[in-house]
């Protein structure tokens, strides 16, 4: 991936401040992925995870060799189907909940697999 531009300084989302216009170089692939030869990414599709900023069409960076755990969003693989959702401990099981109230939690299958934990979510903000 080439090197772009990036400004040291912070931009401010409130009050602005003159910035001092220090410029490096930033890899992105540096900055988006920890473990490149255990990395993929895929697109989310649907609403249920809105809540934590997750929208349709989001591209999601997915880390396998992180560790599992809870309260991490993950992508499992439920009935030769994947899923992006929080992973939760509950009665001593694990269990997969939507960020959205419109879905409740739900126990994770015993033949599914936790298949990596999102690391990035890249939001097209020109997306209408």
């Amino acid at each position: 991936m080439a090197l772009l531009p990036y400004f040291t300084e912070s931009v401010r989302c409130g009050f602005p401040s003159p910035a001092d216009g220090h410029e490096e170089s930033l890899d992105l692939d540096d900055f988006l992925i920890r473990n490149p030869n255990a990395t993929f990414m895929l697109r989310a599709a649907g609403d249920s995870m809105t809540g934590i900023g997750i929208y349709d069409g989001d591209l999601l960076v997915v880390d396998r060799a992180e560790p599992i755990a809870p309260g991490r969003i993950v992508i499992a693989r439920i009935y030769d189907e994947f899923t992006c959702k929080r992973l939760i401990r509950h009665s001593g099981a694990w269990w997969l909940k939507a960020e959205s109230s419109t879905m409740p939690p739900f126990p994770l299958p015993e033949d599914s697999e936790i298949f990596g934990v999102v690391t990035r979510n890249i939001h097209d903000l020109l997306k209408v």
